[in-house]
């Protein structure tokens, strides 16, 4: 026998900008950041909200009566984060914070730049530090720092109330988000991939209801049992359903695919789920359901590039109509 394949690790990253557009509420709030003005907002019961929202999360009512708060404020909670990643506040150790501004009835989230852990403590009195270059947007608080003023003298219990306007106010943000991680595929993964970089298409069948599953998983989802027989599908198989891409990404320009093209659930001869796969050498409009398709390899590659037509007859409706 074979010894099994080492398991495989990769390190992944998600990555998009997310773009949103903003109300009077979430405008006022950043675009006071810019201009070094805290807001917050007061619900009908009287208790000020920040950041501020635009419905009160009890009542659901409409919130627009802004407050100003003191850039003081006292830590509520925090947690120690030693070793700061891509994209955090600071590049050194600090405390993530949560901070009720003085006059708000909730905290803010943020991080608080102090020489040390044993330096944080709930309770502690703090105060924002205001980035240099400040453009509307959550990043325009750098931090929050150790505050030795006056207790009684800078705190505003009543917030002052505020119009909310402001010269340019901010009207949308773009957010990015990302996501890195480690990703291990486990025994039946790791084995699929390995089988992929020698052009082979293997899944696994599950004792009980006999489903081939590719890719394999390690266990049948609907019987809850392992699967170890190893079953090689394809390498043709049906497009069961499909959409139309008509937005760029950047992974796709970097391949040097066009918009619009076609993704499609292809079910493998032999297999009993369909997988996700690119189709191409074929206009993305004629691209239809029953289409009978081949993989598609490219030098060196570890799988298929994409898929294309087999030159086969369309597949009847009914040999797949339960892969949709």
């Amino acid at each position: 026998m074979n010894a099994a394949p080492e398991t495989l690790r990769a390190p992944l990253v998600v990555e998009f900008p997310f773009t949103r557009s903003l109300g009077p509420v979430q405008s006022a709030f950043l675009t006071g950041l810019r201009e070094r003005v805290l807001l917050g907002v007061r619900t009908e019961a009287g208790r000020v909200l920040v950041p501020p929202v635009e419905y009160d999360p009890e009542t659901a009512a409409e919130l627009r009566e802004l407050v100003e708060l003191a850039p003081a404020g006292t830590v509520t909670t925090w947690a120690w984060n030693p070793e700061p990643r891509r994209g955090q506040p600071l590049g050194t150790p600090f405390a993530w914070v949560l901070v009720r501004p003085d006059g708000a009835d909730t905290a803010l989230l943020h991080a608080l730049d102090v020489p040390g852990l044993e330096a944080v403590r709930t309770g502690m009195r703090v105060r924002i530090r205001w980035a240099a270059e400040r453009h509307g947007a959550i990043t325009d608080i750098a931090c929050f720092e150790p505050y030795d003023g006056d207790d009684d003298g800078d705190r505003d219990p009543a917030a002052r109330p505020h119009d909310g306007v402001f010269d340019e106010p901010v009207a949308g943000i773009v957010a990015p988000a990302r996501l890195d991680y480690t990703y291990t595929p486990g025994r039946a993964q790791t084995a699929w991939l390995h089988d992929l970089t020698e052009r082979r298409t293997v899944g696994e069948r599950c004792p009980s209801c006999a489903k081939v599953y590719v890719p394999p998983r390690g266990a049948c989802p609907t019987c809850g049992v392992a699967t170890t027989e190893r079953v090689e599908v394809g390498p043709r198989g049906t497009v069961t359903t499909f959409c139309i891409v008509n937005i760029k990404a950047a992974h796709t320009a970097n391949l040097g695919i066009e918009v619009p093209y076609v993704y499609a659930h292809i079910a493998l001869d032999g297999a009993g789920l369909a997988l996700h796969g690119r189709i191409g050498g074929i206009p993305y409009d004629q691209v239809r359901m029953g289409l009978r398709v081949e993989p598609v390899w490219t030098e060196g590659g570890r799988y298929p590039d994409h898929y294309r037509p087999s030159g086969e007859p369309d597949a009847d409706y009914d040999t797949y109509k339960e892969l949709l």
